[in-house]
């Protein structure tokens, strides 16, 4: 094939693969009406010519972008970056490509406001990863007639995935109670000014009802509020566990993160873990196995994966798109499961 000085075009490819325009942009497209041979033919001669469909012109042609805007409140944390990590990776496979809308502001629990000029012709469709969101953003939302799939915080009347929240924080207090521990803290309530709070408080208020449960006393001084980071968690482990007379032998934590700051504190302060503390938390962060945690897992590729496969199938339903009524098995629960490492032990009688 003779050598070009510039860059190939559509109308060169048709030339040397002896076909129409029309039925190379058919090809290219994955469209019907085009023998298998002659897709294949296509294919083979646009990639020797190196030509690349322009974006703006099949956007046109087809009316889609195949771009997913991914919502989030705010990328700097561990469980945000990885679920807009393995999302990205999970549409690149698919030829998608990820438009990111990062809510974040300077106060922690506060939020940018989603508006119609992020959105608006821009995306076929979007994920929202554990956002809570106003009515009207509901409303703007549904004004943009495109699939949306929610991850973690489910949107009422769309599709969603995510873990058991209430489900996690019972089997890390299940895992302790097991082991005889009875004096359990827990740290990582809500901070009630924060518009995030769902995960907190469905993880603090089943870990206080597991304990309940079992009998084992609940001290309101050893439920902490946090605003889940590391550092947080270090600073309220140092109090709870100097505050004098009774202290916790286990601390459950809402993620694993704040339980690096538990291990750090007591660490500090001279605890053996788990002989005289033992420490769960809920994650299983790629950090998890270097300080020994035991946790609770999640399945982030999972969650990405099951939410493309979702936001996708409403992409290619017609009759679905951005309006379709939700099913019992379009909101989808991915398990999570009790991984055991050395930070907890059975207490010592």
């Amino acid at each position: 094939m003779e050598e070009r000085s510039g860059p190939s075009t559509i109308v060169d490819v048709a030339r040397a693969a002896g076909v129409s325009v029309a039925t190379v942009s058919r090809a290219l497209r994955g469209l019907d009406r085009v023998s298998p041979d002659t897709r294949e033919k296509v294919r083979r001669v646009a990639d020797e010519l190196h030509y690349v469909a322009s974006p703006t012109a099949t956007s046109l042609a087809s009316g889609r972008t195949r771009i997913v805007g991914v919502i989030v409140p705010f990328v700097s944390r561990w469980y945000f970056a990885s679920m807009v990590s393995a999302i990205g990776k999970a549409l690149r496979e698919r030829d998608y490509q990820v438009l990111l809308f990062d809510l974040e502001q300077e106060v922690f629990g506060e939020r940018l406001t989603l508006t119609r000029t992020m959105l608006w012709k821009r995306v076929d469709g979007v994920i929202s990863i554990n956002i809570p969101m106003s009515p009207e953003e509901l409303e703007l939302l549904s004004g943009l007639h495109v699939p949306v799939v929610s991850v973690g915080h489910h949107l009422d009347d769309r599709s969603s995935v995510g873990i058991d929240d209430s489900a996690a924080a019972r089997t890390a207090v299940a895992h302790l109670l097991e082991l005889g521990h009875r004096d359990i803290g827990y740290i990582g309530a809500a901070i009630e000014s924060s518009a995030l709070n769902e995960t907190p408080r469905s993880r603090m208020a089943a870990a206080i009802a597991a304990m309940a449960a079992a009998g084992a006393p609940v001290r309101p001084e050893w439920v902490l509020s946090s605003d889940w980071t590391a550092e947080n968690a270090r600073d309220l482990a140092h109090r709870l566990l100097t505050a004098g007379g009774d202290r916790p032998t286990a601390i459950v934590c809402g993620s694993d993160e704040m339980a690096f700051g538990v291990h750090v504190a007591a660490q500090e302060l001279g605890m053996r873990v788990p002989v005289e503390l033992s420490i769960v938390g809920i994650d299983d962060h790629p950090l998890a196995g270097l300080f020994s945690l035991t946790t609770v897992r999640q399945d982030i590729r999972g969650q990405a994966d099951q939410a493309v496969t979702l936001l996708l199938d409403e992409l290619v339903t017609a009759g679905n798109v951005g309006s379709h009524s939700i099913d019992e098995d379009r909101r989808l629960t991915v398990a999570t499961e009790l991984v055991v490492r050395g930070s907890t032990a059975a207490i010592r009688r």
